[in-house]
């Protein structure tokens, strides 16, 4: 035999996981997500997702879900009301399993514990609206409903009004845009 074939391959460390004998650290970690906790709050739809971070999907996954029941509810379907009735349940199961899927690919990617590339849906989550702009939306609605509550101020001008709010989140999106493209150009994003 020759030398090389006497010779055991070692591991080698691949790039972007955790060192050998650093993977302890992880057990620690407070940025752990609990895989059932995580399908645990998915029982109530979307509960899950929001755990671990994915808050669009969270919200479609509870407009699927209250919009099957509604559409069951309405009984003006009876012959298609088995096939929904399925999908919902389903669809339900998906969301509970999904959310301790997300849990399980969050906690090895912040562990280090296999590189692999994420499909396009279970990256990380990003942020689409600013602090500012979340923090001035929950202002003014919860002001809104604060004078409504406490003042009798009537709300029925928002049955008018209320598509302005989908016209600014609109101005909101095209301006993140133009501002996230010219930061990638190397242009200065404020002379937008």
């Amino acid at each position: 035999m020759t030398s090389d074939t006497n010779q055991i391959e070692q591991p080698t460390e691949v790039p972007g996981a955790a060192p050998i004998g650093r993977r302890d650290r992880f057990v620690d970690d407070p940025r752990k997500k609990s895989v059932m906790l995580a399908m645990l709050l998915s029982v109530m739809p979307g509960l899950g997702q929001v755990y671990v971070g994915y808050y669009h999907l969270a919200f479609r996954n509870i407009l699927v879900i209250c919009g099957l029941i509604a559409i069951l509810a309405t009984g003006d379907l009876d012959d298609l009301e088995p096939v929904i009735g399925l999908f919902l349940a389903f669809f339900w199961l998906h969301n509970i399993v999904d959310a301790g899927r997300r849990a399980s690919f969050y906690n090895q990617a912040l562990a280090g514990i296999r590189p692999m590339e994420l499909p396009e849906d279970v990256k990380a989550p990003q942020q689409v609206f600013g602090s500012l702009a979340g923090g001035v939306l929950l202002i003014v609605a919860g002001l809104t409903l604060f004078a409504n509550t406490m003042f009798r101020i009537p709300l029925d001008w928002l049955a008018q009004w209320w598509p302005l709010a989908l016209v600014g989140a609109g101005a909101w999106l095209i301006y993140a845009d133009r501002r996230a493209k010219a930061a990638a150009a190397g242009a200065d994003p404020t002379e937008l």
